[in-house]
């Protein structure tokens, strides 16, 4: 395809899944997409070993990976001790997730027992830095930071090693600062999106950061509830260079996704999700259920900053994913996990490579459609 993305990535087709899911990573670079890897989460050594997996596996096809680096938490490496970090967590908040598990029968005794206070998945400057570092030990094409300004870091990284450096925005200022910082690539993410979002719709956003960064000349990959190939071609009509995408890899054979949510996320419809800080402390859209309707409700507390919220929230629905893969009636209720609004068009459980041609067969119906919609009788060109 002629697409900007394809050039600088490599790749054939652009499209560029985001996934957990080393398998899926593999899959979609090989079918002629750019898998991504998220690293959120591992450690310098675990992340070691996926991206290990997938250059044995990828046979040479270019992938990347993507981290969550904020520009602001409520910890630093100067204050991120264990001990210092749980101090900074009200009780009330445990004790008010607490309660949301035992209204649907589920033993709270153990729920933060043994809990060690961290950053989680989110990185602060000098684990950011030993993440990265293992980021770019291996041949990867594009490393991406989802929350901010790549840390400089990152930036210098990927200048040196010859790796694109991709960030995602929500919003046209978010975009310029990226840009004017020296990212290459943007991710422009519409309120739709699964995980963390903005409040601008995918439609009016991408046409906005286009026109808003054309002279820089960095390319934008469309991302927002995006899970079929017309909708790409719509974004692509729009000016952006391809598609970044996410939720609708969750519902394939080979993602590592809890049965039991992938199981709602294949019935549920595109108005069951729901904005929420309820999760991180920073707006992200998930599945409603239970879980997260009581957290809208007047009486619950207001979020804490991230990563703090991820320490009253994260125990807890592991444990309830843990429940409902078991069976436990009041746990499949209260199961819920990062989608976007896509995830009404998820509709089946089939495999990533499938998957992608699916998407690609799309694309082109929708190219040809536009193309037919052209009236291209020489009495009206006159008339122009």
């Amino acid at each position: 395809m002629r697409s900007a993305i394809c050039d600088m990535l490599g790749i054939d087709f652009p499209l560029v899944a985001f996934t957990h899911c080393r398998d899926v990573v593999v899959e979609v670079s090989k079918a002629g997409g750019m898998g991504v890897f998220g690293a959120a989460g591992h450690s310098a050594k675990s992340l070691e070993v996926e991206l290990s997996w997938i250059d044995e596996h990828i046979d040479g096809k270019p992938y990347g990976v993507d981290l969550i680096a904020p520009t602001s938490m409520a910890i630093s490496d100067n204050n991120n001790s264990s001990e210092e970090i749980l101090e900074k967590v009200p009780r009330e908040h445990q004790n008010f997730a607490a309660n949301i598990l035992a209204q649907h029968n589920i033993d709270t005794s153990d729920l933060y027992t043994n809990q060690k206070g961290s950053a989680g998945g989110f990185l602060t400057r000098n684990k950011a830095t030993n993440i990265v570092d293992v980021a770019f030990s291996h041949p990867i094409k594009l490393i991406a930071n989802a929350l901010g300004v790549p840390p400089r870091y990152m930036l210098d990284m990927g200048k040196e090693h010859n790796v694109l450096v991709a960030a995602l925005v929500g919003a046209k200022e978010h975009a310029i600062k990226q840009v004017e910082a020296g990212v290459d690539i943007l991710v422009v993410a519409g309120t739709e999106a699964g995980g963390h979002c903005g409040e601008v719709s995918t439609l009016v956003l991408v046409p906005e950061v286009c026109e808003a960064v054309e002279k820089y000349q960095v390319p934008v990959l469309a991302a927002g509830g995006i899970v079929t190939g017309r909708q790409m071609a719509a974004c692509m009509a729009m000016g952006a260079a391809g598609a970044w995408t996410g939720s609708m890899w969750l519902t394939t054979s080979e993602a590592e996704t809890s049965p039991a949510i992938k199981d709602k996320f294949v019935l549920a419809s595109s108005r069951q999700t729901i904005r929420s800080r309820s999760r991180t402390g920073k707006y992200s859209r998930q599945l409603q259920s239970p879980w997260t309707d009581a957290w809208e409700s007047d009486g619950a507390p207001t979020p804490l900053p991230m990563p703090l919220q991820s320490l009253v929230s994260e125990s807890p629905l592991a444990k309830i994913t843990k429940l409902a893969d078991g069976g436990h009636k009041g746990a499949k209720q209260l199961a819920t996990s990062w989608v976007g609004q896509g995830v009404g068009l998820m509709n089946s459980i089939q495999s990533t490579r499938s998957l992608v041609f699916e998407f690609m067969e799309d694309f082109l119906q929708a190219e040809e459609r536009l193309h037919n919609s052209i009236n291209d009788d020489p009495d009206i060109d006159k008339a122009r």
